[in-house]
């Protein structure tokens, strides 16, 4: 049943322009923070955790903030997964660092494009595989019904989808290879036990260390990027920025702290389209009890 009304909503949305797909995410943002409390519990502790000084009333703004975007996220997969190309990419209005990327691709080690939630982030994928060769990491739904649905709809502009598995992660080392360009999303408390504790505005995170070990080993530079949602549905502005040291002369460790560093930065930039729902600091240090008990 869930799919069902998962799919027709999907298929409602793609029918409407962004601007009122955008509309009707506003309100359903705004129906997640009145009525769902896991969503706005996890939102408030994340935000408690990284913005200990700002006021509370702050912090339950943004909060409410973050679950509108997040209910933006929801309408407007429909259109991004089903719009042809061009209109599309028609709603990319701005980009800010290209020239970052078309360097790092000109070395011909590839590229590890980190890409957080924040905004858009499907934009990101869209916009990259229907320019460059990309190779991606892929988990399918939870909802099984869901996953050819959402496997078309990311490789239908070009991008080349790999398993979470030892197979998967072969696969982006050949990409790399080939001086293509692989994306990652680096803000996800791995649950494979590939992961390690690490700053995550100021509280231990695990986090995952692949992209930490893919740059190290392969040498291909990382760059961070997102898809900031311009307001009342005029489109999406795209980010690169390059990472800001060299992560084969530094350890996993020193890397993978780095690489939360970088999401911190993307993060502040406009913090109201992050995703503080997530439950990123759900794995603790061994003793330490839960922080959304």
């Amino acid at each position: 049943m869930r799919s069902v009304f998962s799919k027709t909503l999907l298929y409602l949305c793609a029918c409407l322009p962004l601007r009122t797909a955008h509309r009707l995410g506003i309100m359903l943002g705004k129906t997640l923070f009145l009525f769902s409390r896991d969503l706005r519990h996890s939102s408030e502790i994340n935000l408690q955790l990284c913005f200990p000084n700002q006021a509370s009333h702050l912090r339950t703004t943004l909060a409410r903030q973050s679950l509108i975007e997040m209910g933006k996220t929801i309408t407007e997969m429909g259109p991004l997964w089903f719009w042809n190309r061009e209109r599309v990419l028609g709603k990319i209005k701005q980009i800010n660092g290209q020239e970052h990327l078309d360097n790092a691709l000109a070395k011909e080690k590839g590229v590890l494009l980190a890409i957080p939630h924040l905004g858009a982030w499907e934009v990101v994928g869209l916009y990259c595989s229907a320019n460059y060769a990309m190779t991606s990491l892929y988990r399918p739904p939870r909802m099984e019904t869901l996953d050819s649905t959402v496997r078309q709809a990311r490789e239908r502009f070009g991008a080349t989808l790999v398993p979470t598995n030892t197979q998967g992660v072969r696969g982006l080392y050949k990409a790399l290879g080939k001086g293509a360009l692989v994306a990652i999303l680096p803000d996800q408390d791995p649950r494979d036990g590939g992961g390690l504790f690490a700053p995550f505005f100021g509280v231990q995170a695990y986090t995952m260390t692949l992209l930490a070990r893919l740059a190290k080993k392969s040498g291909a530079p990382i760059l961070f990027c997102y898809a900031e949602r311009l307001p009342d549905g005029e489109g999406f502005h795209l980010h690169f920025i390059p990472a800001g040291w060299n992560a084969t002369q530094c350890d996993i460790a020193q890397n993978t702290q780095q690489i939360n560093a970088g999401v911190e930065q993307c993060i502040k930039q406009c913090p109201t389209q992050y995703q503080w729902s997530y439950k990123r600091f759900r794995t603790r240090p061994e003793g330490e009890n839960s922080l959304y008990d």
